[in-house]
């Protein structure tokens, strides 16, 4: 149920070239599963006018807790990025459908692949993927070290292994790359990051079960504005999906890429 909520933020980091980690404290967190997002008024004021989705990284249920990862790049993000200890934020979520984690039986292999700012949501599924018993192998990808975080919070969890496009971090290419080279035997796979990534995943790896989350900007954040709407392959009835509400997490081979 996506609700409204004024809640309090408990940290603020940067932990990376422009990447900042938010932790925030309030009811929402009781609702919140792994690949949802939130919809985030960034300033007291109606400048800027829309909120920005940004990904859940970590769900602490116990404390009412979950953090937020992202990149401030812009006027919104950049004001968030100013937000101290005591201060408040106006938080819309849980919001989107997110990734299956019972797709996954105890004792299988997942794999999990992310890019960028793509990573972040695959922290807490990687975690509660763990608690079921599954085995989690990570490859993520970052433009350069500079911009690339949570190697040993991913570390923790299972094999982990960076690629750079600049090679200052790990291996130097594509996440395809690092896949093509090593061929990790795996069950299932989940993927968040941009759409030329999740396309070749979806080539690489024809005959797996996979679910990628799909980022997309979008206004209101609930399905009313169709802004986010991506066509859908032929093997599905509908023309199109709304990556906020019929998503962002969607089975292999529904959205068209």
């Amino acid at each position: 149920m996506i609700r409204n909520e004024r809640m309090t933020v408990v940290h603020q980091a940067k932990i990376a070239h422009n990447i900042f980690e938010l932790t925030l404290q309030g009811e929402l967190v009781q609702d919140m599963a792994p690949g949802q997002f939130v919809h985030v008024r960034v300033g007291d004021s109606f400048e800027p006018l829309l909120r920005r989705p940004i990904s859940i990284a970590n769900i602490n249920k116990d404390m009412n807790e979950f953090t937020m990862i992202y990149r401030a790049e812009g006027r919104g993000t950049e004001l968030l990025s100013k937000k101290q200890v005591g201060d408040t934020a106006d938080i819309l979520g849980p919001i989107g459908n997110g990734f299956p984690v019972d797709a996954a039986a105890p004792g299988s292999t997942a794999l999990l692949v992310g890019g960028g700012i793509g990573v972040p949501p695959l922290y807490e599924l990687a975690k509660q993927l763990n608690a079921r018993g599954v085995q989690t192998i990570h490859v993520l990808g970052f433009q350069s070290e500079n911009v690339a975080f949570y190697e040993e919070q991913f570390s923790a969890f299972g094999e982990t292994h960076y690629v750079t496009a600049d090679g200052t971090k790990g291996t130097k290419g594509f996440v395809t790359n690092l896949l093509d080279e090593r061929k990790p035997e795996f069950d299932v796979f989940y993927s968040c990051g941009p759409l030329p990534m999740l396309k070749a995943l979806e080539v690489q790896f024809p005959d797996k079960e996979g679910y990628l989350s799909f980022e997309e900007r979008m206004a209101c954040g609930i399905g009313a504005c169709f802004a986010c709407v991506c066509n859908t392959t032929e093997a599905v009835e509908k023309d199109y999906v709304k990556v906020c509400s019929d998503g962002p997490v969607f089975p292999k081979g529904v959205v068209a890429l």
